[in-house]
């Protein structure tokens, strides 16, 4: 239904993380504290981890899902795109470029880091294209509500073929 109760002391990361479950339709709740005294660096890419290996303890044995999922989303002036495939095998391809360090309270340079994360929790492989975007924030939101759109097309079952794995090698 796209519920979340996020708190993770960054509060950029947050609002994304709303935007993902509010998307996605996935109700999440997250609760992280981390080393936010040294950088936002570990608790951002732990957050990603975890969120990913609950996706992956969620889909369980993988049967009936789609596997594959991609998505365009525009945000005003932005364009990003995400397609993934939940494989087994973690890869992340990230291809943005941000004209500020910080948008807000977060740091541009962690955003492969979540993707990344995400990636290894969940073992998917991801492609973030952010195209274009004047704005630094829109340019990001784009980007997870691509994400959301893609997760939840990856994520969900075909009836037609709920006894079996989305793979012609037998395992994912």
């Amino acid at each position: 239904s796209g519920k979340a109760k996020i708190k993770t002391s960054i509060g950029f990361l947050d609002h994304m993380l709303t935007l993902f479950a509010k998307h996605g339709l996935f109700d999440i709740d997250i609760k992280a504290k981390g080393d936010l005294e040294v950088d936002n660096h570990h608790t951002n890419e732990d957050i990603g981890i975890c969120l990913g290996q609950a996706f992956a303890e969620a889909l369980g044995d993988k049967k009936g899902i789609s596997r594959y999922g991609y998505s365009f989303v525009p945000m005003d002036e932005s364009l990003a795109i995400v397609a993934l495939d939940i494989s087994g095998r973690p890869y992340l391809k990230f291809d943005a470029k941000f004209k500020r360090r910080f948008c807000g309270d977060f740091d541009t340079d962690l955003l492969e880091d979540f993707f990344y994360g995400f990636s290894v929790g969940l073992g998917a492989n991801i492609a973030v294209q952010i195209k274009y975007g004047r704005s630094d924030h829109h340019k990001i939101e784009a980007s997870f509500k691509a994400f959301a759109k893609s997760m939840k097309t990856a994520c969900s079952r075909d009836k037609r073929a709920l006894k079996e794995l989305p793979s012609t090698k037998g395992l994912l």
